[in-house]
């Protein structure tokens, strides 16, 4: 199974570390590079030689917010797919999130297991992962 590239927008440094040793032991995931804030996440997904297949975002950063990363990436047709890994999993954040280009949003109190699906999913050869799992 190919590894899926992975981005991670998270100011919390023990949030991150737990994240990325959970990601990258239960699914394939390699996570490439990291994010405390919006500017830092907007200028490493705009650099050219930075690629990946997935961003994960948390809503509220340092400074910014995921939802901005959410419109720039969505503004420079980012084909990775984007995910919001938030705390405020709201009907109404998941609809903003939804509206500003993320394919899925997961509560990181009660769907990380979901989050690991969506990434196992992900890489799969030849798995075309919708927004929406059925």
């Amino acid at each position: 199974m190919p590894n899926v590239n992975t981005f991670i927008v998270e100011d919390s440094p023990i949030i991150l570390d737990n994240l990325i040793a959970t990601l990258e032991e239960l699914a394939p995931v390699k996570v490439v590079g990291s994010a405390a804030d919006e500017a830092s996440a907007v200028r490493w997904l705009a650099e050219a030689g930075n690629q990946c297949d997935l961003v994960i975002i948390d809503v509220f950063l340092k400074s910014g917010s995921g939802l901005g990363v959410l419109k720039s990436s969505t503004r420079r047709a980012l084909t990775a797919k984007r995910v919001v890994l938030t705390n405020y999993a709201t009907a109404d954040m998941r609809r903003k999130c939804a509206e500003l280009g993320a394919d899925r949003v997961f509560d990181k109190s009660s769907e990380l297991e979901e989050l690991i699906a969506y990434c196992t999913r992900l890489g799969e050869p030849g798995e075309a992962v919708p927004g929406v799992l059925s």
